[in-house]
């Protein structure tokens, strides 16, 4: 007992001697503070700098993560020029804008809507859904009620540039995913804030004139993605059916929690495709974000061209993500 007692007490010393206030935290709470000055950060699929920057506004005055979420992807979804996500979302093959949504905070509560018409702000349903609801997910006509007894406006989604979009799709209709489209897609948005919150959104129109009905990745709580307060969080874009396949967002969070760096997790979910569905991943593009409660990041994709915001030490600026596949 003596022996180990003068153990912790030199080693005590020696991380006082050098200045190590990590090691206090992993005396005290069994992990390492974060370093310093990561802190607050945020992260999003694409070049989502706009959305970034109004997640940074919330988070930069000690605001919470989950607020910061909500209001980054609140933007695109706002964004007619947006084709993916939102108002000005190309259509489902029938005519019909349909959204899909999440949203997770910090305790591990999950909310979702999924098939959602005529509401302009299906991020902000999903979080009612979480916290007015013994629910997680909401659906199609369901959502709607719930989301108009909510007090939101219903609003036609369907713009005149995505409506003549669909007209030109029917003169071949054929349905073929794109690759890194117009470089955007779903928003994925995660978040660590000042007080070591974490917190992520996905949101989504889906894919450009899929079936009618068709639902993707995005509202699914571990596939579009997840958040854990106790490791961190990740999001996906791309082709939604090859994330459902294998929950990559959950995954990450995992290969986190087991000690991978998030760089290095989202490789792994990345190469997990393309081992599993090889024909698939050589025609279709996945992409992941990932960030851990230390407030270390990193993105992965099936193929190049996928991009990323990172809003982090006041800089807010988008980087290129490695890729699987070198073309």
């Amino acid at each position: 007992m003596n022996s180990r007692r003068k153990f912790l007490h030199t080693s005590l010393l020696g991380a006082l001697a050098a200045g190590t206030s990590d090691f206090w935290g992993d005396v005290l709470n069994g992990a390492a503070a974060p370093p310093k000055g990561n802190l607050p950060v945020v992260i999003a699929t694409w070049d989502n700098r706009r959305a970034t920057a109004a997640a940074w506004d919330i988070l930069s005055k000690g605001g919470r993560a989950l607020d910061a979420v909500e209001a980054g992807a609140r933007i695109p979804e706002a964004d007619p020029k947006d084709t993916s996500v939102g108002y000005g979302g190309f259509p489902d093959r029938d005519g019909h804008v349909t959204l899909d949504a999440c949203i997770m905070d910090e305790f591990g509560n999950a909310g979702s809507v999924n098939f959602l018409q005529h509401i302009m702000h299906p991020i902000s349903v999903a979080r009612r859904v979480m916290e007015k609801t013994p629910h997680v997910m909401l659906s199609g006509e369901g959502a709607l009620q719930f989301a108009l007894s909510e007090g939101f406006k219903k609003e036609n989604l369907l713009t005149e540039e995505a409506r003549k979009a669909w007209e030109n799709w029917k003169i071949k209709s054929e349905y073929k995913p794109v690759i890194n489209i117009e470089r955007h897609d779903t928003i994925g948005i995660v978040a660590i804030d000042a007080q070591r919150r974490v917190a992520g959104a996905c949101s989504t129109s889906g894919m450009a004139f899929k079936m009618h009905g068709r639902v993707g990745d995005s509202p699914i709580i571990g596939a579009g993605m997840y958040a854990d307060n106790e490791v961190g969080a990740a999001a996906a874009t791309g082709l939604g059916e090859m994330v459902l396949k294998t929950l990559g967002s959950f995954l990450i969070v995992e290969e986190m929690r087991r000690g991978k760096h998030p760089q290095k997790a989202a490789e792994e979910a990345i190469r997990r495709l393309a081992r599993k569905y090889p024909q698939q991943s050589e025609k279709n593009q996945v992409g992941y974000i990932a960030l851990d409660n230390r407030g270390r990041h990193g993105a992965f994709s099936l193929h190049p061209g996928f991009n990323y915001a990172l809003f982090q030490q006041a800089a807010n600026q988008v980087l290129e993500a490695g890729s699987y596949f070198n073309k």
